[in-house]
């Protein structure tokens, strides 16, 4: 692609610069609002945008926050367990709370002047129906009312069945999701621990890791079909764990990528994901880099980040936040405000951290196109 070319999607056009910005990533949703137009940025030694799951208005801001702050561009999104909490304990609709949870994201990006990327996170084979093709419907409606799509991406996690049935499925919905404009993040191997009540803890070690032939069927499957993104594994755990006790191979990475590369040249390299990072330390996380990572998910980090203040307000204010012997306690401290804040604040300031950690602090785009 050369500088002066344009990228057209619905009633936008967005001018690229292949010598600020050398490679495209994401193609992402509409002007005016802040909800990425397109969002790009160099792979190799460069940076990756933060993705953090979000289930509440609180967790949302706090996110912005962060991105604005860190003049990063970055990504919120949404798993089926946020979903279904963001719906209520009544309703209890995965599919109705990130559509929720996604149109508060489209009014509250644009008070702020970076882009935001929306994203739904693992979706399993047995909740494609029920969560992943509603809001491929949802997207649809918006487009054909002159909108972007709701969400410019979501993850089909086919990692629970055999790849050949993985790779049918992903071929399906990679299909359906180009027709909308939206990228389709893929995953082959298997991420460890528990996540949104799947665990995987009691897999062999070697399904924690993805192999370069994988890397090489995946491509040559999804290529022709979409733009895509894959969240190859190569030793990731969700969860929190103490330094050292997840073995990352991050050469699983760069093994891979070579083989595909090698095979259908150097313009082959995917886009890669990053799950399961709690715990690594920064020359593991800077090398994923170097190997194509262009997005990594921050979810236990920030859960931890949100709640710690929470808990301290608690234990400073116990005798206003309980009506102990009969006394009445003290509104303000219990009042959800007081609280939630300090909660929003805190995890701001962990996804600040996230955005220097993968380089992106100061790298938005916002405004240079």
């Amino acid at each position: 692609m050369q500088a002066d070319e344009v990228l057209e999607k619905g009633d936008f056009a967005c001018p690229y610069n292949s010598a600020l910005l050398p490679k495209l990533v994401l193609c992402l949703s509409q002007l005016p609002h802040n909800i990425a137009p397109c969002s790009m940025l160099p792979k190799k030694g460069g940076y990756a945008y933060p993705a953090i799951n979000v289930t509440s208005l609180p967790t949302i801001n706090g996110a912005l926050r962060a991105f604005s702050e860190s003049k990063s561009d970055g990504i919120i999104q949404v798993s089926t367990g946020g979903g279904e909490f963001a719906s209520g304990t009544s309703v209890k609709d995965a599919a109705f709370g990130a559509i929720i949870l996604a149109e508060a994201c489209h009014l509250l990006a644009e008070k702020y002047n970076v882009l935001i990327a929306l994203h739904t996170d693992h979706c399993h084979p047995e909740k494609v129906d029920s969560f992943l093709k509603p809001l491929l419907e949802a997207s649809r409606k918006r487009i054909a009312e002159g909108k972007g799509p709701l969400f410019q991406s979501h993850m089909f996690d086919g990692s629970v069945v055999d790849l050949k049935e993985n790779l049918a499925i992903s071929k399906g919905l990679l299909k359906e999701c180009a027709e909308l404009g939206i990228i389709l993040e893929v995953e082959a191997g298997c991420v460890g621990g528990e996540e949104d009540g799947h665990d995987t803890s009691g897999l062999p070690i070697e399904k924690l890791y993805t192999t370069p032939k994988d890397m090489v069927e995946v491509y040559e499957a999804l290529q022709p079909i979409g733009r895509f993104l894959f969240a190859a594994t190569f030793g990731n755990v969700h969860g929190s764990y103490k330094p050292g006790a997840v073995k990352l191979k991050p050469s699983i990475l760069r093994d891979g990528q070579k083989a595909v590369m090698d095979k259908h040249g150097a313009a082959a390299e995917m886009d890669l994901v990053f799950h399961g990072g709690s715990g690594t330390s920064e020359s593991d996380l800077r090398e994923t880099l170097d190997y194509g990572v262009v997005k990594m998910n921050i979810d236990t980090d920030t859960q931890y980040a949100f709640t710690r203040p929470i808990v301290t307000h608690m234990c400073q204010n116990i005798e206003g936040v309980l009506k102990i012997d009969g006394e009445v306690g003290e509104k303000k401290s219990y009042d959800p405000r007081s609280y939630l804040k300090k909660a929003e604040i805190s995890l701001c300031e962990r996804m600040k951290i996230a955005c220097n950690d993968l380089r992106s602090t100061g790298q938005t785009i916002f405004g240079k196109f």
